[in-house]
C-alpha cells in the first residue's frame, strides 16, 4: 500500500530549508545518525568516534567470562563511516570515503559487505535506513549538498546456519515509489517511510497499511521507527506525532514540548527536547532511570536500552528502559561524534561544533574533510538547577552553569523559578540557622566595632613630619600614611589599565567546563592550568591557584604580582590577558598556545621539529628572556627556565611561560640573571641533541655530563640529534654547541649575558644557513 502526503505548494520553501539544516542526531530502528543499535535479544551499539577520522567503535553487554569491563569492538574492525543505522541483528552504514552502503551482522562483526546485494554495491547513497529485515537507501553522494534521490531497497535474510545474507527486495519494489525523490527515510517491520523532496511523506511495504495513516497536511524534520510504528517531529509545531499499532505507548505522547530528534525501542520512544537538550521518554519506560542534568546531542535505542552522547563532553551514557534490564551495558570511555558531518553552512538556530573544545592539540575537525562540519541544534534553556550563562553562537552552544554560582539578577530569576519547594525549604532552614547565630553575637560585635571606630587616635592626627593620617575604614588597618587624601588605595584588586580584563568566576568556570580534568593542560607548584573557550570564541589558558598557593600568598602579594605581569608585553612571552580574584579564587588568564611545549616536541612524541624550527625557537626564547632581564622594570628572573616552560604559538613561535608569581620565601632573595643563562644553556643542549636534561635510561643520565666534555674536546658533532635529517651545512649546529658551552660555564662571571645569547642565535638564523 502506498500513502503519499503532499505539502501545499506555497509552504514548500521553509520546510525544505529546515530539512537541509537539521542533522540526523538520533536513531531507533531504521533511523540514521552518529550512534545506532541493532534490535533483538542481542543488542550491539555502534557510534562514530570524535577522532576526526570518523572511525566506528561498537560495544555490547558485559562478558562475565572476560576480564574486560565490557565487550568492546574497536574501530579497527570496521571501516570509517559517515552515518549509521541499525536493524534486527545487523547494522548498516555509509562509507565515509565512497558513500557506498556497508552492512554487517551484529553477532559476527563481519568486515565483509556481503549484506549489500552486488547490484547495489557500486552505488553511492546519501541516506540509509535499516528495518527489521530490510534496508532502504537514497541514491546520491553523501557529502553532496543535493542530498535527495531515488530509493533502492534490499532484504536481509537469515539462512539455515543462522547467518545473514542479502538479496534485492521484491516486497519493497513499487513503480510509483521509483518515480519519487526522497530526502530522509525510516524503516520498521515491513514498511519504510520517507520525506519527499517536494514535501510530504510516502510509506510503502507489506505492513505500511497497518500504520493507520490517512491524510496528513504537514511535513516532518526528524523520524524514527519502532517495529510496527513510527513517529516524527512536526516542522511547524516541533511536537511529536506517531502512527502504528502500539497504542499502549504512542497514546501517551508528551504534549506541548518541542523536540529536535527521536529514538525508539521495542516498547518505548525517547526524544531530545529543543529547549534544554534533555531526554524525555514515554511508553513502557521508567522515568527515574533517565540521566538528570546536562542534555544530549544524539541518542539511540535498542529493544530495552538507550545510549546517548552527552552535550558537555561527548562522553557516552546508557540507561535501561526499566529497572530489570536483561544485561549490563557499560559503554567505553571514548568521545563520540555529536552529529553527522555535512557540507555547507549551518542554518539559523544551529551551531557548528568546535573541535578545539575537546582539548586535543592536533584535532582541528571531527570530520574526515576540512570542508565538512557538524551542525547541532542550539539549546534555548538549561536543565533544572542550571542557568544559561552564555548564548549560542555559530561555533558553540549555549553554556549552562550551576545555579549555585548565580551572582546577579540576570540568572537569579531563572534559578528562582527552577527552585523546588524542597530546595526553598532547605534554603530557608539554612537562613534561619544563620540568623540565629548572627543574632546571638550581634550586640557584642556592634559595641566593639563602634568603640574601635570612634577611638580618638584613629581620627585626624599629625605626626612629627606634618603628614596627615586617615582612618580609611573601620574594618581596615587603623592607620595608613598617604601624601594625598584624594589618592586613597582601593580595597580590592585593581585592573590592569587598558591591558588586562577582569573576568567573573562564573565566566571562567563555564569556559573551562567547570575546571574539568579533560580541560587540563598542565599542573605545577602554583596550581592547575586549563584550556578555555570564551563566549567570544577566543581560546585562552586559565591558571588556577591551588589552596597552598592561596594560603601562603596574601592579597597584597597577589596585587603586586598583577602590577608586574600587567606591564609585561612581548611577542616571545605568554602574555597575561586578564585575571579573576573572586570568592577566594585567584585565576590568571593567558594567551593559549595551541602547539604545546618545546619539551613535548623534543621528548613527548609530538611532531618532530626540523633544524630551522629548532634554531628559530632557540633564538625567540632567548629574546623573550632578554626582554624580562633588560626591559621589564623591575627585571624579572625566570628562575626555572626549561623546555617545558617554552610554549609554541599558532605560528610555531616560541613564548616564555611561568615567570613571576614568586612564593613568599623567594621574594627577598635576589637571583642573578646568570642562573637563567645557565639553565637556558641546558635547553640549547636539548634542542641540539634531542636528549632530555636528565634521562635515567641513558649513561650518563645528565645531559651536562654527557654533552659538555664532547663539546670542549671538539667533538660537538657527536651530540647532534641523529633522528633529524642533517642539513647540507652543519656549521650552524656546531656554532649552536659553542653557544651552549658559553652559557654553561661554571663561573657565573664567565657566562655570556642573555642579550649576547640572543644576538648570537639571531645571527645564525639571519645567515640562513639551515636548509
Amino acid at each position: 500500500m502506498i500513502i503519499i502526503l503532499m505539502k501545499k505548494i506555497p509552504l514548500l520553501l521553509f520546510p525544505i530549508f529546515l530539512l537541509l539544516i537539521l542533522p540526523d542526531s538520533a536513531s531507533g530502528l531504521g533511523s540514521m545518525g552518529p550512534i545506532s543499535a541493532s534490535f533483538g535479544n542481542y543488542s550491539l551499539f555502534c557510534a562514530i568516534d570524535a577522532s576526526g577520522k570518523q572511525a566506528v567503535i561498537c560495544w555490547d553487554a558485559k562478558n562475565s567470562s572476560s576480564t574486560d569491563s565490557s565487550s568492546v569492538h574497536y574501530s579497527t574492525v570496521l571501516p570509517s563511516m559517515a552515518a549509521l543505522s541499525g536493524g534486527e541483528g545487523f547494522l548498516c552504514g555509509i562509507l565515509s570515503n565512497s558513500s557506498q552502503a556497508f552492512c554487517w551482522d551484529s553477532m559476527g562483526m563481519s568486515k565483509s559487505s556481503g549484506l549489500v546485494p552486488d547490484m547495489f554495491k557500486p552505488n553511492a547513497y546519501s541516506h540509509i535506513a535499516a528495518g527489521t529485515d530490510h534496508v532502504c537507501a537514497i541514491r546520491g553522494s553523501y557529502y553532496s549538498e543535493n542530498d535527495s534521490g531515488s530509493v533502492d531497497c534490499w532484504d536481509i535474510v537469515r539462512v539455515s546456519n543462522n547467518s545473514l545474507t542479502s538479496r534485492q527486495s521484491s516486497r519493497f519494489y513499487d513503480q510509483n515509489i521509483g518515480l519519487l525523490v526522497f530526502r530522509k527515510l525510516v524503516s520498521g517491520d515491513g514498511f519504510t517511510c520517507g520525506v519527499i523532496r517536494d514535501g510530504g511523506i510516502s510509506c510503502w511495504g507489506p505492513n505500511s497499511s497497518d500504520l493507520g495513516i490517512s491524510s496528513i497536511s504537514e511535513n516532518f524534520v526528524s523520524l524514527t521507527s519502532g517495529t510496527d510504528s513510527f513517529c516524527g517531529v512536526s516542522e511547524l509545531s516541533g511536537e511529536v506525532k506517531c502512527w502504528g499499532n502500539n497504542s499502549s505507548y504512542i497514546s501517551n505522547l508528551p504534549l506541548g514540548i518541542r523536540f529536535v530528534s527521536l529514538a525508539a525501542g521495542a516498547q518505548h520512544f525517547c526524544g531530545i527536547r529543543e529547549d534544554n537538550h534533555g531526554v524525555q521518554c514515554w511508553g513502557n519506560f521508567n522515568a527515574s532511570l533517565i540521566p538528570k542534568g546536562p542534555g544530549f546531542l544524539a541518542i539511540s535505542s535498542s529493544n530495552f536500552l538507550t545510549c546517548g552522547i552527552r552535550e558537555g563532553d561527548l562522553v557516552l551514557s546508557c540507561w535501561f528502559s526499566n529497572v530489570s534490564g536483561p544485561a549490563d551495558y557499560d559503554p567505553p570511555l571514548q568521545l563520540c561524534s555529536p552529529g553527522l558531518c555535512t557540507p555547507g553552512t549551518c542554518g539559523e538556530g544551529m551551531f557548528a561544533f568546535n573541535a578545539s573544545l575537546l582539548n586535543e592539540p592536533d584535532l582541528t575537525s571531527l570530520c574526515v574533510r576540512k570542508d565538512l562540519k557538524i551542525c547541532s541544534p542550539c539549546g534555548l534553556n538549561c536543565s533544572e538547577g542550571f542557568f544559561p550563562s552564555s548564548s549560542c553562537t555559530t561555533n558553540a552552544d549555549r553554556v549552562c552553569t550551576s545555579c549555585s554560582l548565580c551572582q546577579n539578577s540576570s540568572c537569579s530569576d531563572v534559578c528562582k523559578l527552577q527552585s523546588t519547594p524542597e530546595m526553598k525549604q532547605k534554603k530557608w532552614d539554612q537562613l534561619r540557622q544563620l540568623l540565629l547565630i548572627i543574632g546571638s553575637s550581634a550586640s557584642g560585635f556592634v559595641l566593639i566595632l563602634i568603640g574601635w571606630c570612634l577611638f580618638p587616635r584613629l581620627m585626624v592626627t599629625r605626626n612629627g613630619e606634618g603628614k596627615t593620617r586617615y582612618c580609611l575604614s573601620c574594618i581596615r588597618k587603623p592607620e595608613q600614611e598617604i601624601e594625598n587624601p584624594d589618592q586613597i588605595p582601593a580595597a580590592s584588586v585593581a585592573p590592569c589599565p587598558g591591558v588586562a580584563q577582569v573576568f567573573r568566576l562564573s565566566e571562567l568556570k563555564d569556559a573551562t567546563n567547570g575546571f574539568k580534568e579533560f580541560n587540563e593542560l598542565g599542573r605545577g607548584s602554583y596550581g592547575f592550568v586549563y584550556k578555555a573557550c570564551l563566549p567570544d570564541g577566543r581560546q585562552v589558558a586559565v591558571k588556577r591557584a591551588n589552596a597552598a598557593t592561596i594560603i601562603h600568598t596574601n592579597s597584597r602579594d597577589f596585587e603586586m604580582e598583577l602590577e608586574i605581569l600587567c606591564n609585561v608585553r612581548h611577542g616571545n612571552i605568554v602574555n597575561l590577558l586578564g585575571y579573576c580574584a573572586e570568592m577566594g579564587e585567584r585565576l590568571l588568564v593567558y594567551e593559549f598556545m595551541p602547539h604545546g611545549t618545546l619539551h613535548d616536541h623534543l621528548h613527548g612524541g609530538l611532531s618532530s621539529l626540523n633544524w630551522s624550527h629548532r634554531l628559530k625557537i632557540a633564538m625567540q626564547a632567548a629574546k623573550g628572556l632578554e626582554y624580562l632581564h633588560k626591559e621589564v622594570v623591575p627585571p624579572i628572573v625566570h628562575r626555572d627556565i626549561k623546555s617545558s616552560k617554552i610554549l609554541l604559538d599558532s605560528d610555531w613561535g616560541a613564548r616564555i611561560a611561568d615567570f613571576g608569581l614568586l612564593n613568599p620565601n623567594e621574594r627577598d632573595v635576589i637571583v642573578d640573571t646568570s642562573m637563567d643563562v645557565y639553565k637556558f644553556g641546558i635547553v640549547i643542549l636539548e634542542i641540539l641533541s634531542g636528549r632530555k636534561a636528565y634521562d635515567e635510561e641513558c649513561f650518563p643520565a645528565s645531559i651536562l655530563e654527557w654533552a659538555l666534555p664532547q663539546i670542549r674536546q671538539g667533538k660537538a658533532a657527536a651530540i647532534i640529534d641523529r633522528y633529524v635529517a642533517l642539513p647540507r651545512n652543519v656549521e650552524p649546529l656546531l656554532k649552536l654547541a659553542e653557544i651552549a658551552e658559553l652559557a654553561l660555564r661554571e663561573d657565573p662571571s664567565e657566562r655570556v649575558s642573555m642579550s649576547d645569547l640572543a644576538l648570537l642565535l639571531d645571527q645564525i638564523v639571519k645567515d640562513g644557513l639551515i636548509l
